[in-house]
């Protein structure tokens, strides 16, 4: 199974390729970074619609076609909508949000020539629960709700869907943060290897049954319920 992960060089994108990897499956990943595993690979901007789409191509081309697609890729830009630059703030919805149509457009042509093509979107806790001083992410986040739910009813019965709804990991999504905007020492934040496993359970699934939507956080965490 050729499966394409944007944001599959490092945090969540990284759990996945080496979850798919060891179930014998073959990862393609699109990122800004090249990944550390030796993993077949593009580099590309996911702001850029024109850059994404062709990474998308020359991956499946490269690879025999595409199998599936887990969108794990995604940014953040913290603080009041005022004080947050508008460049900073709009990049967070052009990564996260357009970047992730942008490859499911690009990918869908090859997703619909296999017998179980399948789509998993991440979007986040955040996608149904807004904070303040996080605009940017959560309007991201409740598009890609959104997207799914919306591709999920146009793709029934060419292409699987699952939307997986992660809470708080611990990845280097963080670093870099101001302090306020960094989980604390005692913070209950969820191994990014648990939630690729619920990557895999929705690629698994039978050509006939989809996991629709999957929740997947630690039992203590804040944003869910």
């Amino acid at each position: 199974m050729n499966v394409l992960i944007t944001g599959g060089a490092s945090g969540l994108g990284a759990a996945v390729a080496r979850r798919v990897a060891d179930d014998g499956g073959k990862p393609l990943i699109l990122d800004l970074h090249p990944p550390k595993d030796d993993f077949p690979s593009m580099q590309a901007d996911l702001a850029d619609r024109h850059c994404a789409e062709r990474a998308v191509h020359g991956l499946a081309r490269a690879n025999g076609g595409l199998h599936a697609v887990v969108t794990a890729a995604g940014i953040d830009a913290c603080g009041p909508l005022n004080d947050v630059p508008a460049e900073d703030w709009e990049r967070v919805l052009q990564v996260n949000l357009l970047g992730t149509a942008a490859v499911i457009r690009a990918a869908i042509p090859y997703l619909e020539n296999e017998p179980k093509g399948r789509v998993v979107t991440v979007a986040s806790t955040l996608g149904f629960r807004a904070f303040p001083d996080a605009t940017a992410y959560c309007a991201a986040s409740f598009g890609i709700v959104g997207l799914t739910r919306a591709l999920a009813a146009e793709l029934a019965g060419r292409v699987g869907v699952t939307m997986i709804v992660p809470g708080g990991m611990d990845t280097a999504f963080f670093d870099g943060r101001d302090p306020r905007y960094r989980p604390g020492p005692d913070a209950k934040l969820n191994r990014p290897e648990n939630v690729a496993s619920t990557v895999a359970f929705a690629l698994s699934q039978p050509a006939d049954c989809e996991v629709r939507e999957l929740v997947v956080a630690v039992c203590e965490d804040p944003s869910w319920p």
